[in-house]
């Protein structure tokens, strides 16, 4: 199974630290974001990391080239950050069947593989990673709806969340039904076509997918305090 890192983002909230630098390349305790991410994705066995690129991509290509800890690394190029459906996107011509999706500015300290094996499962086409977070973090996150083990819904950024809601986290396993998806999505009020969007299209479209929390845990780095608190926890 392949897997495809989405690291195009330039990292505006992370100045300084991306002054100079992509977002992918950020060094989070001794190592850059990108590397960790390979790292985690490393526990699924992939065949191949397609990683979509796009502010300062050159320099990502430069310090990876053509593999990983022996594993392929293909580059598919995001010109125009318009959302992450648009970044997913840019992969589907390298892509063949299913294949684990990772958010490239998320730190994972959590063993991937269960994504996979409930992926394989007889009439299931996806799984999305989710976490149980209080409101405040949630107001920022997209919210799952879940029916059992099954995810119905999705809502990005909701005013009103309740208590403990679980939200979408960094990793997915996707058919490739979720292009269609992807290119179905509109632009949102702020000009960029919505990953959640894509997602609740893909459900609606009688696909099914699951909602799993993982043993471990994982944090986006998209500002200077969240890449001290990922320090931390890295160091505890």
């Amino acid at each position: 199974m392949q897997a495809v890192v989405l690291a195009a983002g330039e990292g505006t909230r992370l100045r300084p630290l991306t002054a100079e630098k992509p977002k992918a390349l950020v060094d989070v305790a001794g190592k850059p974001l990108l590397t960790r991410c390979f790292e985690a994705l490393l526990t699924v066995d992939p065949e191949e990391f397609v990683v979509v690129v796009g502010y300062e991509g050159d320099r990502i290509v430069e310090q990876y080239g053509d593999s990983f800890s022996g594993v392929p690394v293909t580059y598919a190029w995001q010109d125009e950050r318009e959302g992450m459906a648009h970044a997913l996107l840019q992969a589907r011509p390298h892509v063949d069947g299913r294949f684990v999706c990772a958010d490239g500015d998320c730190v994972f300290e959590a063993d991937l593989a269960p994504l996979v094996e409930r992926a394989r499962e007889s009439g299931v086409d996806a799984v999305q990673h989710v976490e149980r977070v209080p409101p405040e973090v949630a107001r920022e996150k997209a919210i799952c709806e879940v029916d059992g083990d099954e995810l119905r819904g999705i809502e990005k950024e909701p005013d009103d969340p309740p208590e403990r809601s679980l939200v979408a986290g960094g990793v997915a396993v996707y058919h490739p039904a979720i292009f269609a998806a992807c290119e179905a999505t509109g632009y949102s009020e702020r000009g960029e076509r919505e990953l959640a969007e894509s997602i609740q299209r893909f459900v609606d479209a009688g696909n099914t997918m699951l909602a799993l929390t993982l043993d471990g845990w994982s944090t986006n780095v998209n500002t200077p305090g969240e890449r001290e608190a990922a320090v931390d926890r890295l160091r505890e």
